[in-house]
């Protein structure tokens, strides 16, 4: 009976620690060092688009605080969400940097390579270097203006969202190209399954970006997601949109990752 307690207190332990880790949602990581640039005017007017295919970003909430990622960094889309709280690092140029500053932001768009330049004179974004090219209003937060580049140091950090998570459905018949935006959480998306009133779950694949695709023919059916984040939380997304759904369209939910 003694065995038969402890290991029911093992298991209850156990299961203990996994509420827990569930519950505790995304943590931030350890600091790590880079290099930053700007891009897209002083009212970051030309960050809009991007390679990531969050369109506007200031009606999709993104705003100003975000970024480009370098191709290292960007892992083909995979890291489309992410959110970097980034500081200039005073101690490596105190001439550039401002001291005790430091900003949070979105990765929205890719930071092309450019072999025509070695990677330490204009080819900033070339591999292997991690190197964040920033919207300038989010820049001039941690740098100073004539510095142009700067080093930086970084750390993953949990997205703060406002509102629950996002779908824009695009394409057409047996093409739904779906965008799925705002969300929090570690930020990124590892894999979608998409529901019909009338099917089972089918799973989408990654088109570029934050995009989504199925192959399915949805029309007139209502639509529900399964989403699994890049940290393995996996969340339901029940009926996100009716069944007299248009192309083109925006569902928000109230669900957020944490």
């Amino acid at each position: 009976m003694e065995v038969s307690g402890s290991f029911a207190r093992v298991l209850a332990l156990f299961a203990t620690c996994l509420l827990w880790k569930q519950a505790a949602g995304f943590t931030a990581s350890g600091p790590i060092k880079a290099f930053a640039t700007f891009y897209g005017d002083s009212d970051a007017s030309g960050t809009m688009g991007g390679a990531c295919g969050y369109g506007n970003l200031y009606s999709t909430g993104y705003g100003t605080s975000t970024a480009a990622l370098s191709t290292v960094l960007f892992n083909d889309g995979a890291s489309c969400g992410q959110c970097y709280r980034i500081t200039c690092d005073y101690q490596a140029d105190p001439r550039f940097c401002i001291r005790g500053t430091s900003v949070t932001i979105t990765a929205t768009n890719l930071c092309p390579p450019n072999y025509a330049l070695p990677n330490d004179a204009g080819g900033w974004c070339n591999p292997p270097r991690q190197h964040f090219d920033m919207s300038e209003p989010a820049w001039l937060k941690i740098g100073i203006y004539r510095g142009g580049i700067v080093p930086v140091i970084y750390q993953r950090v949990p997205c703060v969202k406002q509102g629950g998570v996002r779908f824009t459905i695009n394409g057409r018949d047996y093409f739904e190209l779906v965008l799925i935006s705002n969300v929090g959480g570690c930020g990124s998306i590892q894999s979608v399954s998409v529901k019909g009133s009338r099917t089972g779950w089918m799973a989408m694949s990654r088109n570029w970006g934050a995009n989504w695709q199925s192959n399915a023919y949805l029309n007139g059916q209502s639509l529900s997601f399964q989403v699994t984040a890049s940290d393995g939380q996996t969340k339901t997304f029940l009926d996100v949109a009716p069944a007299n759904w248009g192309f083109g369209q925006t569902f928000a939910t109230s669900q957020q990752f944490s």
